[in-house]
């Protein structure tokens, strides 16, 4: 089989397409066929070596998956061959994502819906946990709140967007002009030009903030919550942040994603019912995995893929 293979850590350019034997599952784990593999902002932290997450040379990075199931190991009757299933298999350890043919624990997939495509699929996972769990868990929205979700258009983003609004929050997004009008399309009840426009200036006393830049940002974002408020970072605040905060009666609170099978289910429920879109920027084959790192570092809106 075909495997995306990383020997240092560096550019896009480290990802290499090699061979290697197919993995024959043991006790409790599917051989998964790759259908889409989404990529995601960590597996470029991690193949740059800014996230030591693996730190044994050499490994392929990736953690969304989409697939068939292609080959069963003794005990894991709750799938059968051919059955399409998605998962975010072994994080944070290694999950090899980046293959035609990946090993995984039976118990870290779900069966993917019918109507899904394998695309949609392979993008949902590592994103909509997040958005999730930082939603709903962390932030703890609930119905007639006020939502601000920073980067309203990326891949967490826009389905921090839908799954605040399910949860019956008013929603305000921030986004660049060219993204504007498909945030809106989401859901959206404003929609804020971050490149014209404060903030800060527009947006007060709301509930919760969700910011994936986090950084300095958590506190500007912390002057638009009101008391007992939250904001909820991907990356770590600044020290600045944690003191305004804990000064003014206010949460900063740094989520990394977990594995949860329940509120997996609960976003391919959210598909179903047709509130949640998950948007596919680009498809890239996995040969040109290179290629596809490079377009998420231009900011697409929605997911970039990786498909066989």
């Amino acid at each position: 089989m075909r495997i995306i293979i990383q020997s240092e850590y560096g550019s896009p350019d480290v990802l290499q397409i090699q061979d290697r034997p197919k993995p024959v599952p043991g006790s409790g784990e599917i051989l998964v066929k790759l259908a889409a593999a989404g990529i995601n902002p960590v597996d470029a932290m991690v193949r740059a070596g800014d996230f030591k997450l693996i730190s044994e040379l050499p490994f392929t990075v990736g953690w969304d998956l989409a697939g068939t199931v292609e080959a069963l190991g003794a005990g894991a009757s709750q799938f059968s061959l051919g059955e399409r299933v998605l998962g975010m298999p072994n994080f944070p350890a290694p999950a090899n994502t980046y293959a035609e043919y990946v090993l995984v624990t039976a118990s870290d997939m779900i069966s993917t819906p019918a109507d899904m495509s394998d695309a949609s699929a392979g993008a949902l996972p590592l994103a909509g946990l997040t958005a999730l769990q930082g939603i709903i868990h962390h932030g703890q929205v609930t119905a007639g709140q006020r939502v601000l979700v920073h980067s309203g258009a990326g891949g967490v983003g826009h389905l921090a967007v839908q799954v605040a609004k399910a949860q019956g929050a008013y929603v305000i997004a921030t986004a660049s002009p060219a993204k504007m009008e498909k945030v809106s399309a989401l859901g959206a009840d404003e929609v804020i030009d971050y490149t014209a426009t404060d903030f800060t200036k527009v947006v007060d006393e709301v509930d919760v903030v969700f910011d994936p830049q986090a950084g300095a940002q958590a506190e500007r974002s912390l002057a638009v919550v009101k008391s007992g408020g939250r904001v909820i970072c991907l990356i770590p605040p600044s020290d600045d942040a944690v003191k305004i905060a804990a000064e003014s009666g206010k949460h900063v609170e740094q989520i990394t994603v977990a594995r949860n099978m329940a509120d997996l289910a609960a976003l391919t429920e959210m598909f179903k019912a047709g509130t949640l879109d998950i948007l596919v920027a680009e498809t890239f084959p996995l040969s040109q995995a290179p290629a596809a790192h490079r377009a998420l570092a231009k900011g697409p809106v929605g997911k970039i893929v990786l498909v066989p």
